[in-house]
């Protein structure tokens, strides 16, 4: 399952995030670090489900589909509030680094109405500028790769000289267990211009700024949007920024329980509810669904919750959703089940890489594939393309 980390500094709503993505009981409260040891739980990636476009009343087994949305389960972790100085110790940043190491992106939540510090302490909303927010937390974990490399550098570039080894490939063993990839490395050092037996400090930032953002791509969460120095801030991060959205995860938690507790119809992600009749709504519960609707719902389009994840999936990772099957001619498993599973695969991937990502014998067994909507025989290395239901065939 990817794992993809909910970050930023300390009283931002963080927690408040994760437990509306996940309906957890992480503890939320207004004073720093009140996560201390990381919470993991399960979010959902959304897409539409082929279920309603065949005309077909799909079985899910990996996911769950309501009125055509299939969600595709992801693992959240909600780690502790990160202060500036954090590679250094302070606060409680090698704890908050340590479990950032198998994330394969970031949600940086961010208070976009300004008004924490940089120490995640409360002050007057409008009086703190976030922008500078999202740089340090990507300082934050640049530094802290760094120390993990420059420690050793010289030592490492004399043994790859001596030794003619790879250079990239001794970086990647210095960083085992951070969850980069060879090849991230490699697209990195390209970046860099100079040979890397020269590079110094700068040279050795700029390399690690770098695989960061090929790595563990970012999408700052301008969380706190309804208050309103919020809008001005959410601009700009936008202006400044590829990967934002606004959000309110205050609202969406209370969407999400009041949906629970039968008050109102609401899928995560879409634009309005729908209060039930005889819900027996009290006038404060009434007063905070028109708060919602018309401070956050009207404004942004949604909460931001839902968009936050689909986008760290679908745009950061470049994921692709594709449903493989037994029998194409009606779209099941071997037990009769339609449309059973959801996958998330790499864009560019083959029938043969979805072969290997179901099971390592059926991706060694492999003949071909067959496109069960065209009902098309495809080879190994056609690229499949987003909401493909795909049947694998093996020999023998």
């Amino acid at each position: 399952m990817i794992q993809i980390a909910v970050t930023g500094k300390p009283n931002v709503g963080k927690s408040s995030f994760f437990n509306a993505a996940t309906l957890s009981e992480a503890e939320v409260a207004s004073y720093p670090f009140t996560t201390i040891d990381a919470n993991h739980a399960v979010a959902y990636a959304s897409c539409s489900c082929p279920c309603q476009e065949l005309g077909v009343q799909c079985n899910p087994k990996n996911s769950r589909c309501i009125d055509g949305t299939r969600l595709i389960p992801v693992e959240l972790i909600d780690v502790a509030g990160l202060v500036p100085g954090a590679h250094e110790g302070r606060g409680l940043g090698n704890k908050f680094l340590d479990d950032l190491r198998q994330a394969r992106a970031f949600l940086h939540v961010i208070d976009a109405s300004g008004s924490t510090d940089e120490e995640g302490r409360p002050v007057e909303p409008g009086s703190h500028d976030p922008l500078e927010d999202v740089q340090f937390l990507e300082d934050e974990i640049t530094m802290w790769l760094y120390g993990i490399l420059e420690k050793n550098w010289d030592r490492l570039l004399r043994k790859a000289s001596s030794e003619k080894l790879d250079m990239n490939s001794i970086i990647h063993e210095q960083l085992s267990g951070t969850g980069i990839t060879p090849e991230d490395i490699i697209e990195a050092s390209r970046k860099v211009d100079a040979d890397v037996y020269s590079w110094g400090k700068d040279e050795l930032l700029e390399f690690l700024e770098e695989l960061l953002r090929i790595a563990k791509p970012m999408l700052i969460v301008a969380n706190k949007a309804d208050i309103p120095e919020a809008r001005k801030n959410i601009e700009r991060l936008m202006d400044s920024y590829p990967h934002v959205v606004p959000a309110s995860a205050e609202a969406e938690l209370a969407l999400r329980r009041a949906s629970e507790a039968g008050l109102i119809n609401y899928t995560p992600g879409e634009g309005d509810f729908e209060i039930i009749d005889g819900a027996g709504l009290t006038d404060r519960q009434m007063s905070a669904l028109e708060y919602i609707r018309e401070n956050v719902l009207e404004v942004y389009g949604s909460t931001g919750v839902q968009e936050a994840i689909n986008r760290a999936v679908f745009d950061l990772l470049d994921m692709i959703v594709v449903f493989p099957v037994e029998d194409e001619h009606h779209f099941t498993d071997q037990r009769g089940n339609v449309l059973p599973d959801a996958l998330l695969v790499p864009r560019g991937s083959g029938p043969r890489d979805l072969a290997y990502l179901i099971h390592t014998e059926i991706g060694d067994s492999f003949m071909h594939a067959v496109d069960a909507r065209r009902g098309m025989r495809v080879a190994a290395d056609h690229e499949l393309e987003d909401g493909d239901i795909i049947s694998i065939i093996c020999g023998r």
